[in-house]
C-alpha cells in the first residue's frame, strides 16, 4: 500500500520541478520555452525486473547490433527536454540493462543542434541528458550510475543545415563502462 502512494508522490515532484523557469549557466545566458503552447507529458511509470545475467561479457550485450542495448540515442523535438513516448521502450531496456548489472556505470551525453547560440546550446543538452537520467531513476536505476554532461552542439553527427539533419543532433547519446 505504501508504495502506490510513494509512486504518485515521485511523479508529483518531479512534474512540479519541470517547470519553465529558465536556467542560468556562469556565463549568464538563459534557456527560455519558445514553445507558444508549453505540453506537459506525464511519465509513465514502469516496474523494471533486472536482467538476467547472460555468459560472457556485457560488452557482448551492448554491440551486438540484433540486441535493443545497441540503440543508444534518445531524441528530442526541437527546443524541448522533453522525452518523447516513443523513447519509452528503448529507456526501459537500458534501465532493465543497468538495474541487472550494478557495477556498470552509464554516462548520458546532451546534444542539441547547431541553432541558438553556444551557452544556450550547452544549457540544452544538459536538460536533455538530466531528462533522460531522472527517467532511469523512475525505472529503478540508483542516481549513483548514471552521470549526465552537455556536450551542446560540439559533437553533432550531421553537419548539413537541413530539418533531418538537425533532428539526427538532438538527442542524448547512452555510454557504458568502457567506452568514456
Amino acid at each position: 500500500m505504501r508504495k502506490t502512494l510513494v509512486v504518485p508522490a515521485v511523479l508529483l515532484a518531479l512534474l512540479s520541478g519541470c517547470g519553465s523557469t529558465p536556467m542560468s549557466s556562469d556565463t549568464g545566458a538563459t534557456v527560455e520555452d519558445r514553445n507558444a503552447t508549453p505540453a506537459v507529458q506525464t511519465p509513465q511509470v514502469t516496474t523494471v525486473t533486472p536482467a538476467e545475467p547472460t555468459g560472457g561479457s556485457y560488452m557482448d550485450e551492448l554491440t551486438n547490433p540484433s540486441s535493443p542495448l545497441s540503440k543508444r540515442s534518445v531524441f528530442f523535438d526541437f527546443d524541448s527536454f522533453v522525452l518523447r513516448s516513443e523513447s519509452q521502450p528503448l529507456v526501459e531496456v537500458h534501465a532493465r540493462f543497468l538495474v541487472g548489472h550494478p557495477d556498470v556505470r552509464m554516462l548520458i551525453q546532451g546534444n542539441a543542434d547547431e541553432r541558438g547560440s553556444r551557452e544556450y546550446n550547452l544549457a540544452l543538452g544538459q536538460k536533455r541528458a538530466d531528462a533522460l537520467r531522472r527517467a532511469l531513476n523512475l525505472l529503478g536505476v540508483p542516481d549513483s550510475q548514471i552521470e549526465s554532461v552537455s556536450l551542446g552542439e560540439e559533437k553533432p553527427r550531421c553537419t548539413d543545415a537541413s530539418e533531418g539533419c538537425w533532428a539526427e543532433n538532438r538527442r542524448a547519446d547512452m555510454l557504458y563502462t568502457g567506452e568514456f
